[in-house]
């Protein structure tokens, strides 16, 4: 399919820590080691979105726990200020919300020089066509399928029209981006998101509310990766 021209051959599970034990978080990714692509950080600073989660010293603790690449979600005020932080404790993906930031090219610029690969997130009430000219600045475009700020929440199926949009930019421009989804995905939402042209999955109670997170994040690839497949 025309949309896949431009996708990671690879799937990316993700798994959010947000939907795992905080007091057992580096039993949380022992859980999911080599089950998973990168454990999803998401930090939230009771400002940008109304949740206050992880932050620096949490990361620095987790990047010395394991050896899954940490995908940092920063649903923060002022970006610029915190976001090179991240990449300097040696988060793998580094990712900024595109309604926070008064210069994103600037700051992916800075993600990079820093050793991390740089993100752009856009919320549920986005246009993410007010930032298809950026694309080619930023590895990841991470778009939420819910309102961000917690957890569990319904996925919304209208939000797969901006993958097929931003994929579709993606393969026009011949640009290696990853489409990141977040928010409500599981099981039964994950096979959509795919064929819209998402290339990585954020699952958060999908995977940690699962007896078994690692079978659950196999079941989630698995799944993907049908839905990925040449048809």
């Amino acid at each position: 399919m025309a949309q896949f021209q431009a996708a990671q051959a690879d799937t990316v599970i993700a798994p959010s820590l947000l939907a795992a034990d905080f007091a057992r978080l580096a039993e949380a990714a022992d859980a999911v080691e080599g089950a998973v692509d990168w454990l999803h950080v998401d930090v939230m600073d009771n400002h940008f979105v109304p949740n206050l989660t992880l932050g620096p010293p949490i990361v620095k603790s987790l990047k010395a726990a394991t050896d899954i690449p940490l995908d940092c979600h920063l649903m923060i005020e002022d970006p610029a200020r915190w976001a090179v932080g991240y990449a300097e404790l040696g988060a793998y993906n580094v990712t900024f919300h595109a309604e926070a930031s008064d210069d994103p090219v600037a700051l992916a610029k800075d993600l990079r020089a820093a050793g991390a690969k740089a993100g752009l997130a856009i919320d549920r009430d986005t246009p993410v066509e007010d930032y298809l000219d950026l694309l080619p600045e930023f590895d990841t475009l991470l778009i939420m399928t819910i309102k961000a700020g917690f957890g569990g929440q319904q996925f919304i199926p209208a939000m797969l029209d901006k993958v097929r949009t931003a994929r579709a930019r993606a393969a026009s421009g011949h640009l290696e981006l990853r489409i990141e989804v977040d928010g409500g995905i599981a099981d039964d939402t994950i096979a959509a998101a795919a064929e819209a042209g998402a290339d990585a999955f954020v699952a958060g109670t999908a995977v940690y509310g699962a007896d078994d997170p690692a079978a659950a994040a196999g079941r989630l690839r698995a799944r993907a990766d049908a839905a990925r497949s040449p048809h």
